[in-house]
This record gives structure tokens, sequence and C-alpha cells, in this order.
């Protein structure tokens, strides 16, 4: 081997030992309710170290509330979800009375499995915001996954209202969002014809521009599409099988077939996308089968 390869190889393997030490010793965003620990993703373009300097350029802004809004995404956009819940708190000590706020704190809060506290954040920015769809998909969700399914149908019809009444071109994509999610929650109360009812609503002519995953469950629900047709998942990305495979196994499961319904759920856990609701929603099923 040349003085130059021995270099090379040398520089290879300290880089290698330097990422495997700082991948162990590196603190887990959460471990979850299964005991795997999550971690964070790196800052590759400096979108956190932008925000903090436009934040401490002029922190008496009067627009110093967006400013802790942009830098709690940021942060959320790398999945350091720990880091933009201190964001939000920051800014509720300073404008209490902010929905915004605790919309996205409470988000965060179920990106790392503490239900309650979501609950809790999305009840307060819904009684300071009654008709912002975010506040009471969110609040749904967060009873959804604590098994709380007819808090979660209350929530949800109550979002459901709120997408019917926008008159902006998202309409269609908010009201196949909830009706998903709608849809699975009375299944799971064994309300099989309100569930009935929420598909009424949806038509494969409808104009979805984000939410094509629920729509394409939607259409299999309704008998429009086959499985095969929603997921292939030797070729779906780790987002795609925890989009769509919880939908399907969910569906597995209040069909009663829970063999089925769990291999996937344990398919979508072992990805790693896992700030996913499809993702989180697997999880929290499989932790309540181990009780």
């Amino acid at each position: 081997m040349t003085p130059l390869c021995r270099f090379a190889a040398i520089v290879i393997t300290s880089f290698c030992f330097a990422v495997s030490v700082q991948a162990q010793t590196a603190k887990p965003e959460i471990v979850s309710p299964l005991g795997v620990k999550h971690f964070a993703n790196a800052d590759e373009k400096g979108d956190i170290a932008a925000a903090e300097a436009k934040l401490a350029a002029d922190p008496k802004n009067p627009k110093d509330i967006d400013l802790l809004i942009a830098l709690g995404r940021a942060q959320a956009n790398v999945w350091r979800y720990n880091d933009a819940i201190e964001t939000y708190t920051r800014g509720i000590k300073q404008a209490p009375n902010d929905w915004r706020l605790y919309r996205h704190r409470g988000h965060r809060y179920i990106s790392i499995r503490q239900f309650d506290k979501a609950v809790a954040d999305m009840a307060q920015a819904a009684k300071l915001n009654d008709k912002d769809f975010d506040v009471w998909y969110h609040l749904a969700l967060a009873h959804y996954l604590k098994g709380e399914f007819a808090k979660a149908a209350t929530a949800y019809e109550r979002c459901r209202q709120v997408a019917e009444a926008d008159t902006t071109d998202r309409r269609d994509d908010s009201v196949i969002a909830v009706s998903d999610w709608l849809y699975m929650t009375y299944r799971r109360m064994n309300k099989s014809a309100e569930a009935a009812k929420v598909l009424d609503r949806i038509t494969p002519d409808m104009k979805v521009k984000e939410n094509k995953s629920y729509f394409d469950r939607l259409l299999f629900y309704k008998g429009l599409k086959k499985e095969s047709e929603l997921l292939n998942v030797e070729k779906a990305t780790d987002l795609e099988i925890a989009t769509v495979g919880y939908g399907i196994g969910n569906w597995h499961l209040y069909n009663g077939n829970r063999a089925k319904a769990e291999e996937l759920f344990r398919k979508i856990v072992g990805g790693k996308y896992w700030p996913a609701f499809g993702f989180i929603a697997a999880e929290a099923e499989l932790a309540r089968g181990k009780k």
C-alpha cells in the first residue's frame, strides 16, 4: 500500500470511528413506548442558526413571537422536538393568549409521545381559537393516540365542520385528511353506520393536492381501490409505509385480522420515520398490546 493510500485509510477509519462514537453518545430525542431510542437529524442547512440569529438581532421587535415560532419550526424540521417545545414555552411566557403557541407546542408533544400534555395544549388553543383546522385535527389525534376514541370523534367532527367551511382550494385536502381519521375512529368504536356516512362525502373527483395517501385509503374503504394498489412495501419509503400502512393495518384490525394488522404495525415501527402520525399510532397500538 502506498503512503497516500495508507493515509487515506487512516482518515476514513478515523472518520467512521468518530461517527460511530457520536451515534453511540448522542442523546436520543425520545425513548419510545416500545423502548426504542429515536434521534434528531443534523441541521445541515443551518436553518436553526439562521432563525436564532434573526431572533437575537432585535429581541424587542413586536414580531418577536413570529420569530419564535419560526425558530420552533426550524427545530422541528430536523426533529429537535424538545428544543421546539422549549421555544414555544418561552413564547407562551411572553404571550400567554397567543393560541398558535399552544397549537405548535401541542403538536410537538404528540411527536415526543406526551399525549396528555398535547391534549391540554390543544384544548387551550381551541379555547382561544375554535375555528382553526389544525387545532381540532391535532386535539382529536392526541385523544385517538390515547385510545380515547369517543373524545377523538367529537373533536374530528368539529374539525370536519371547520374544513367544510373553508372557501379556499385547500378544502378538499382538509376534508380528506380529517375524514380518514374520523372513519378509522368510528370503526374502532364499532360504529359502522357513522363510518359509512363519513365515506358518503368522499368522491373520486375531489381535488387532492397534498393528501393523496389519505385519499387512496378512503377510496379503499369505499371499495374503489384494492389494497394492492395502495402500497408496495418492498418499494415504499419509510414515510409511505407509516402513512399508508397504518391505515391498512388498522383496517385489518377492526375487520378481525389482528395478526395481519400487527405485522404491518411492526413493519412501520421498524422504519426510521418515527415522527409520522402513522408510526406513532402503530407504536401506540403495539404498546397497548404489550400491557
